[in-house]
């Protein structure tokens, strides 16, 4: 799609008195005839370019004294009543001259539904196309949950473009018993959550304005965020993350730099097998130990504490 550029009204015949065109000359008479005499009483035709102008001069007249008019006075309530008026006869001429909507294109859509879509342009074939407030326009399409900017533009004399950029989903979102897409933004753009199974699993209240946060602490260790379930917002601080085993690891970061700690179990995970143990919660809250709670012995989750940490095996954090 060509680069959206300004408005712009170019007309070809610009208004003014037609050009004074020379007088023919009179055919020579021919030897022996003397020349013929114009005919007098023909009927003058005018032209149909000198309509077309008179036209497009008018439409430009109204357009330019609505754009003139003097800001001040709209803010009495005859000068805005007036200001209206001439907006709206200029915008009754500009339909006349054929400035009118034919064609809509969108580029740019791909989840938005077409109902939301013509329901925030709100524009119909044979509109007058200067009637079209852009700014509000484009705030209504932005309103709608799939689409984060629209650009909508007027290419004359009857063609309404539209742009839009779509929400890209990252997260599924789990909240009351149902899950919503939310994007990197945070925005929950919808709840057709079919092709996008796949995604991360967030839950609890505020969640989604972490969505971005999560992700990347996520994706800073690829092996790990392969096993991951869900991640779980708590307190509106921190995150429990829970890992796919048969009855779950339940991670718990600090609310203090959580990727470090991320990284740190990466690295258990790499050189002592951590989360192949009988290991049912590894509490990483705490800077100088390591509390674990395991379905065995104690003592088998107590050697894998790093040596920067004291194991202190549990029941519970």
């Amino acid at each position: 799609m060509r680069r959206l550029s300004d408005i712009r009204i170019e007309v070809e015949d610009r208004p003014g008195p037609p050009r004074q065109k020379a007088p023919p000359r009179a055919p020579k008479a021919a030897a022996g005839r003397p020349a013929s005499r114009p005919q007098a009483g023909r009927r003058r035709w005018t032209p149909f370019w000198w309509k077309k102008m008179r036209r497009g001069t008018l439409l430009f007249a109204a357009i330019g004294t609505a754009a003139a008019f003097p800001l001040w006075l709209t803010h009495a309530v005859a000068g805005h009543q007036l200001h209206e008026r001439l907006t709206g006869d200029a915008i009754t001429l500009s339909a006349r001259a054929g400035f009118r909507v034919q064609d809509i294109f969108v580029d740019g859509r791909n989840r938005t539904p077409r109902e939301e879509l013509l329901a925030a342009l709100k524009v119909q074939r044979g509109d007058p196309i200067f009637g079209i407030d852009l700014s509000a326009t484009r705030q209504r399409l932005e309103e709608i949950s799939w689409v984060k900017t629209a650009v909508i533009e007027r290419r004359l004399p009857d063609e309404v473009h539209l742009l839009i950029t779509e929400r890209a989903p990252i997260v599924l979102w789990q909240n009351k018993g149902h899950y919503y897409l939310v994007d990197r933004e945070g925005q929950v753009v919808g709840d057709e959550i079919e092709e996008y199974a796949g995604l991360p699993l967030m839950v609890g209240e505020g969640a989604p304005d972490h969505a971005a946060e999560l992700v990347q602490l996520l994706e800073a260790e690829p092996p790990l965020a392969k096993r991951v379930k869900a991640a779980q917002w708590v307190g509106e601080r921190r995150w429990n993350i829970t890992l796919d085993r048969t009855d779950g690891i339940e991670v718990r970061l600090p609310e203090d730099d959580p990727a470090a700690a991320w990284h740190e179990l990466a690295k258990l995970d790499r050189e002592q097998s951590l989360l192949e143990r009988q290991v049912t919660m590894i509490d990483m809250r705490i800077p100088d130990r390591l509390v674990l709670r395991s379905t065995g012995r104690s003592q088998d989750a107590a050697t894998v504490a790093p040596t920067k940490r004291k194991a202190q095996p549990g029941k519970d954090a």
